[in-house]
């Protein structure tokens, strides 16, 4: 019979608390494409890619409390199977999970599907086919090198995305956004903190922050990136329509010297230059400008209340 020996810290404050730790491992065999499912309410959570075969999952326990239910989760702990359907860290007993931490460290198959959420605590994911669908309310993410679709979303930290085959969509309410080499459409949007994007593929991309800058390069197709306090600047191709709006914050655009497009561009306080061949429509001015360059195409149209218009 396995005996729990429990970690346990003595903190000398006003009253004394009591902090307690387990951990557990276990391995399960799979036979094919892994369709899994982590949550926890806090704790940080790492998947990678590892042997076909088999799912390898570390947890570690952490308890504010220091009672028996580190025990009971250490020898029992939430962790399902149903041939290649795997659920980690889904527990009903409330009362089980009360001041409760547990990290997970899960080595999977590349042929993984994953959703992952936690209401606090960063989360790690790379190496794996996907589609990956990660949340957490409080933390940041880190994806690597994804086959599929990749979905992510933070209440509050910063997101990472790299080496995504798939369609990106990441949200936080706090915290920056940085994506590169990203062969797929992406939506971006942050309530405060920049965006940096680097596609490689076609797609297109929709950014949207509250506050903070916008940097995107290599997009080929349509763009709509609005910014409430802060300067866009976009590289790529103009092959379907870009709408770019900022309320404060100057727009910088590079665009390929061949490119052939209408133009539209307005701001309130601020110049516009162009660098490209224009032929005007109506009337040309400091604060506003429309005409088509090399004969016209899709339209780029800009707008910012307060800053400078540059297209090069």
């Amino acid at each position: 019979m396995k005996t729990c020996l429990l970690a346990i810290a003595l903190l000398v404050m006003p009253v004394h608390a009591v902090a307690a730790e387990g951990k557990f491992e276990r391995t399960l065999k799979v036979t094919g494409a892994v369709d899994l499912d982590v949550r926890t309410g806090a704790g940080s959570t790492n998947v990678r890619s590892g042997e076909t075969g088999s799912v390898r999952i570390n947890g570690v326990i952490r308890s504010r409390d220091g009672d028996d239910r580190v025990c009971q989760l250490e020898s029992n702990p939430p962790i399902e199977q149903d041939g290649n359907s795997i659920r980690i860290g889904h527990i009903t007993d409330r009362e089980l999970e009360r001041n409760i931490s547990i990290s997970y460290e899960v080595v999977v198959p590349v042929e993984t599907r994953l959703r992952s959420q936690t209401g606090s605590g960063s989360q790690t994911i790379e190496g794996i086919r996907g589609p990956v669908d990660a949340s957490t309310g409080s933390g940041g993410l880190t994806i690597n090198n994804i086959g599929d679709d990749v979905k992510v979303s933070t209440g509050s930290g910063s997101i990472r995305v790299d080496g995504v085959k798939g369609r990106v969509r990441a949200s936080t309410g706090s915290g920056g956004i940085r994506g590169t080499a990203l062969a797929g459409p992406v939506v971006a949007s942050t309530g405060s903190g920049g965006v940096r994007l680097e596609q490689t593929a076609p797609g297109g991309a929709e950014v949207k922050t509250g506050s903070g800058a916008i940097e995107l390069s290599g997009v080929k197709g349509p763009l709509r990136a609005h910014s409430g306090s802060g300067s866009i600047r976009a590289e790529g191709e103009p092959s379907a329509e870009w709408n770019l709006e900022v309320a404060s914050g100057g727009v910088h655009l590079k665009l390929p010297s061949q490119a052939a497009f209408d133009f539209r561009a307005r701001t309130a306080s601020g110049h516009i230059s162009i660098d490209h061949p224009l032929s005007v429509q109506g009337l040309i001015g400091k604060k506003e400008v429309q005409g088509k360059v090399r004969g016209g195409g899709p339209l780029v149209s800009v707008r910012t209340a307060s800053g400078n218009i540059e297209v090069q």
